[in-house]
Parts: structure tokens; C-alpha cells; sequence
């Protein structure tokens, strides 16, 4: 096998033009921030990110790609990497004005694109597509938390409705109300993680590695991602018919929410899912052409040859000696513009003021409220872009009050900030016994082992839900409300009337009524 340098094509670095080392230095500025995130999010156990896996399944292809060798003497587009860097600085600049930092990691997809146009990787004998690998690399960022929080909602919606409608057709005992559903007096649930935004997030990917093997025309992808989308909601709604019937009619005594079950049933409907993606990937292949090496010379050496020597262009000869001249001080703007961008203060759009009123009970259950103070991990997740947070202890039973106008970015499910203090969190499903309330086991390095519920609750208090997306979905169409999310810790074992009477308790002294959650079809729901 060549050495690797040989399929990169690459120069000697004092060979390599002036302006092209400045542009690399400028393209590096404004790069490293959003690098240095990216790998954060990898490495915090907060955002749960499977994000290196899928950059080390980019950088497999792309090797793969590259180590093969150029089947064409196609030149590169000079003029590209300019309008790529200007790309890379007005995305930067949007993300660091805004203090949002998923939108400065986009400027890395653009940075891949360009990086497998320099290294040709469409024109080798293994060719992929530069801007479908790019767009690979995308789902390395966490997307998923994205989703879920902006539009999770809908799509838990959207795939309980078409769950209720397949069950139905096959059975005559089912009750549909929202995201629940009633089969054979068993309530089940499609909660967050079920929403479908992960199997949507999966087949995507897929698609794109897909295409970028197969390197589809516009026409076939648009086409293709429809394909991709609608069998990644079709899957996830048989994935939830799945798990549904197998509540009610257990097999052999088989817990189909239980591992490994619940995790092979997700498993094969995502096989299944990706079957109509490899099919289309498979008929609209387009195989890499290969010109004769003569004919290939003519298309593109001679007319570069030409083009640059050809003793008819001597009247332009002062203007090109002008050009380097030009390119590196054009280079050099853009070194500056880098920087200039990078040094922007940061302003988030959506800080709210930090005196929001915010009053926890003085006592519960007859018990006197100690408070305590956030640690500097809740109070920068909590706080940082405005909002109040506080937290007192009542006996064995913790409450902890967060409260912000701007529930997108300041309210979180209690899980995330859990594991970045260490702990391993299981998520448990959702209690209706007293008001809506997601439950979480969270068990610190000790051993230890605490019950964080957590409702979601409106400035009018019309609405109380355990589910953050929802949250956030009432709040997209009523902006003008703050939202709160209490959380009630208590010890792992603590028995359930003591749970329920600390629960009344808070409950009368904010003067909740849990009426006003939705319409409750049973006590508790099994999440799927």
C-alpha cells in the first residue's frame, strides 16, 4: 500500500502558498471553540452523547475514501475555499452573538465539507460524497436533546395517534387519550424517549452514510430523505404497538419493558426501518465513472496548461503577477476577521432577569424548612442565563424550585444535571397519583439510591405536565408566561404514603390543582 501522503496529493509545506497557510490559520480561529465543545459533549455525562462514535464512523469512511486513489486529473475549485471560510465566519459570528453553541458547531460541518473537497475524496476509485459525509458528521453533535425538547412533543403525538390507530384495527378494547393508551386495562405511555426523535435521529444518519456512498443527485435524495423520515416514524409506531400488546398479553411470562427485551424490540423495528433505506440506496447507486487516461489528460490537464502558459495571455501578465499579492492580503482579512469574530462578547437572546420571585414553603407536613444552598453545578445549569433556583430540606424530603421565562434554554429534565454530578440516573416513567410527575432513580458513586419526581408548572398554573417538551411547546405558543419545575427528592425507599403526603403537601401550599392536569386514565402509566 502507498503511503498515506500519496493518495492526499500532498505538497511539501514550504510549496504551499502563502495565502492558503493563512486561510488554514483563520479556518483553525474560528474552529477551536466549537471543537472544544464538541468534544465536551462527548465527554460530560450530562448530555449523554453518542456523538464520537458517529465522528469515528465519519473518519472511517473518510480514510477509507481517501486511501484509494484518484481516478481523475479534475483540478480543485480555487475559488472554494474562500467562499467556504466566508461561510464558516457568518455562522461563527451568528453563534457567538448569540451565545448559542450548537450554531457554532455548524461551522465544523462546513470545515468537513471542505476538508473532503481538498482531499477529493468524490474523485477516487472509493468515492463518497463531500457533502453527504459532511452531513454525517452533523449527527455527531447532540441533536437529540434538540429535538426532544423543541418538537418531542409532537412527534410523542404523532406516534400515539398512529399506535392507536394500528392497534385498533386489531383490537377492539383500546383507549386512546394524547400520549396515552388504554389495551386491556394496562396504561401505557409514549413518553419522551419514545417519541420517536431518536428512531428519526438513527434512520437519518443512516441515510446520509447511504447517500454518501452512493452519492444521490438532488432529485433521489429529497426523494430518499422523505423515505428515510416516513419509515422512522412507521417503525416507531410498530415499536409502540410492539411493546403495547406485549403489556397486555405477556408471552411466556416475558416483561417487555424490561432488558434486554425492551432494547431488542427497539433493535429489530430499527433493522426493519432501515431495510426500505438500503434498497433505495442500492437503486440509485451511481458508480464511480473512469475516463481514459488519455481522454481524462485532455478534459482537464491541457486546458489548465493552456490556460496558464499559453503565450497568448501575455498582455495579462502584469495583472497576474499582482494576484499572489492580492490572494495574501485578502488571507490576512480574513486572519483578522477571525479573530474580531472569536473576541465577540457573548449575548444570549433568551437571558431573563434573575430576581424572578421565587418562594419555597416555610414548612411542610409540620416540618421547618432548612435551606440549602445550590451547588455551583445547579446553580450555572440552573441560573446562568437568568432565572431563580432554590432548594430547602423538609425532614428526608428535598424541594427544589426553578423558575424562568425562557423555559428552552433553562429548563432541563432533572437526569441531565444528575449525571453530571456523578450519579447514574434510570429513568422510571411518569406517577398521575397526585399530579403529573416523571420519575427518576438517581444513584450517587456511595451507592445511595433518591426518587427525583418532576413536574413542569405555568406561571397561571393551568397546565401541569411531567414531560420538558411539552413544557416548552405551551410556552412556544404562550410566550409571555414563566414556567417552573419543581423536584421532590426523597430516599430510594422511602414508602409511598410518605411520598404522597409531602406531595399533598407542597400541592396546598402553591395552591395546585391537579384538575388541571390532563385527563387521567388511570393512577400511573408504564412508560414506553
Amino acid at each position: 500500500m502507498k503511503p498515506l501522503v500519496t493518495y492526499w496529493n500532498a505538497t511539501p509545506i514550504s510549496a504551499v502558498a502563502p495565502h492558503y497557510l493563512l486561510l488554514w490559520v483563520s479556518a483553525l480561529i474560528l474552529a477551536y471553540e466549537p471543537v472544544r465543545w464538541l468534544v465536551h459533549t462527548w465527554m460530560d455525562p450530562s448530555y449523554d452523547s453518542k456523538g464520537f462514535f458517529v465522528f469515528a464512523l465519519c473518519a472511517t469512511l473518510f480514510t477509507w475514501s481517501m486511501t484509494s486513489p484518484k481516478v481523475t486529473c479534475r483540478p480543485n475549485d480555487k475559488k472554494k475555499p474562500y467562499a467556504l471560510l466566508g461561510g464558516s465566519a457568518v455562522v461563527r459570528l451568528i453563534g457567538q452573538v448569540a451565545a448559542v453553541n450548537v450554531i457554532g458547531a455548524l461551522t465544523l460541518i462546513i470545515d468537513v465539507y471542505a476538508l473532503c473537497k481538498i482531499a477529493a475524496v468524490e474523485n477516487r476509485k472509493r468515492a463518497l460524497s463531500p457533502l453527504w459525509l459532511a452531513l454525517c458528521f452533523a449527527f455527531s453533535l447532540p441533536l437529540e436533546r434538540i429535538i426532544q425538547r423543541t418538537i418531542g412533543y409532537m412527534l410523542q403525538g404523532f406516534s400515539a395517534a398512529g399506535a392507536c390507530r394500528i392497534l385498533g384495527v386489531f383490537h377492539d378494547n383500546v383507549v386512546c387519550h394524547g400520549v396515552r393508551i388504554l389495551i386491556n386495562a394496562r396504561d401505557v405511555m409514549v413518553d419522551l424517549p419514545c417519541s420517536g426523535a431518536r428512531s428519526v435521529l438513527l434512520l437519518l444518519f443512516f441515510y446520509c452514510a447511504c447517500a454518501a456512498l452512493s452519492r444521490f443527485n438532488v432529485r433521489v435524495a429529497i426523494a430518499g430523505l422523505f423515505v428515510a423520515l416516513l419509515s422512522a416514524l412507521l417503525m416507531n409506531m410498530l415499536r409502540i404497538c410492539l411493546l403495547s400488546v406485549g403489556l397486555a398479553y405477556p408471552v411466556f411470562g416475558i416483561d417487555v419493558m424490561a432488558q434486554p427485551w425492551h432494547d431488542l424490540i427497539g433493535l429489530m423495528t430499527l433493522g426493519l426501518g432501515c431495510l426500505p433505506v438500503v434498497w433505495w440506496g442500492r437503486q440509485f447507486y451511481v458508480p464511480q465513472k473512469e475516463l481514459p487516461p488519455v481522454l481524462d489528460r485532455a478534459c482537464f490537464l491541457v486546458p489548465e496548461s493552456l490556460k496558464k502558459d499559453g503565450w497568448w495571455l501575455q498582455d495579462t501578465q502584469k495583472t497576474k503577477d499582482k494576484m499572489p499579492y492580492v490572494r495574501v492580503g485578502a488571507a490576512i482579512s480574513f486572519v483578522f476577521l477571525a479573530l474580531f469574530i472569536t473576541a465577540m462578547p457573548r449575548t444570549a437572546l433568551d437571558v431573563v432577569r434573575k430576581d424572578l420571585p421565587l418562594s419555597l414553603p416555610y414548612s411542610l407536613n409540620g416540618i421547618v424548612g432548612i435551606s440549602i444552598p445550590l451547588r455551583s453545578a445547579e446553580a450555572q445549569y440552573f441560573t446562568q442565563y437568568g432565572g431563580s433556583a432554590e432548594k430547602r430540606q423538609y425532614g428526608s424530603h428535598g424541594l427544589m424550585m426553578v423558575r424562568t421565562s425562557a423555559p428552552l434554554r433553562h429548563l432541563h429534565a432533572p437526569d441531565a444535571c444528575l449525571r453530571g454530578l456523578g450519579m447514574t440516573v434510570e429513568y422510571k416513567g411518569v406517577d398521575y397519583s397526585s399530579i403529573p410527575s416523571a420519575i427518576y432513580k438517581a444513584t450517587d458513586q456511595t451507592g445511595a439510591a433518591y426518587r427525583i419526581a418532576v413536574s413542569f408548572i405555568p406561571e397561571d398554573k393551568s397546565h401541569i405536565t411531567p414531560n420538558v417538551s411539552e413544557a416548552v411547546w405551551h410556552w412556544l405558543q404562550k410566550p409571555g408566561q414563566s414556567w417552573m419545575a419543581v423536584q421532590r427528592i426523597s430516599p430510594w425507599d422511602t414508602p409511598f404514603e410518605s411520598n404522597q403526603r409531602f406531595d399533598q403537601a407542597f400541592i396546598a401550599a402553591l395552591d395546585l390543582d391537579p384538575d388541571n392536569s390532563p385527563i387521567l386514565i388511570a393512577h400511573s402509566g408504564v412508560k414506553l
